[in-house]
């Protein structure tokens, strides 16, 4: 019913930039939150950074003033722009978005299937 489908990933070095993409589709009836996460190998996911259907951000301490957050409610997209990359940023980064279908009665979070970014000299 629902699909995120991310893009943007890549191999770079590092101070170079990336920017991800994630559209979401399907029987969306409304999006509330939507954001990133990342999981490096060995590591916990982790938030990297969210936003509110009212704009409102949030990050993590590692990416402040390196990476900003951006959505397009008209396209269902949410952005992540990661300037500065520094090697430690390495992970699969995946999309969520919590959102209502137009079948359900209760918010859920949906999942990208994730983009590898790599940085890497």
């Amino acid at each position: 019913q629902v699909q995120l489908v991310e893009s943007g990933g890549g191999l770079v070095q590092p101070g170079e930039s990336l920017r991800l993409s994630c559209a979401a589709s399907g029987s969306i009836g409304n999006i509330n939150a939507m954001g990133w996460y990342r999981q490096a190998p060995g590591k916990e996911r982790e938030l990297v950074a969210s936003i509110t259907g009212g704009g409102s951000t949030n990050y993590a301490d590692s990416v402040k003033g390196r990476f900003r957050i951006s959505r397009d409610n008209a396209k269902n997209t949410v952005y992540l722009q990661m300037n500065s990359l520094k090697p430690e940023d390495t992970a699969v980064y995946y999309c969520y978005a919590n959102l209502i279908t137009y079948f359900s009665t209760v918010y859920r979070s949906y999942w990208g299937q994730g983009t590898q970014v790599t940085v890497s000299s």
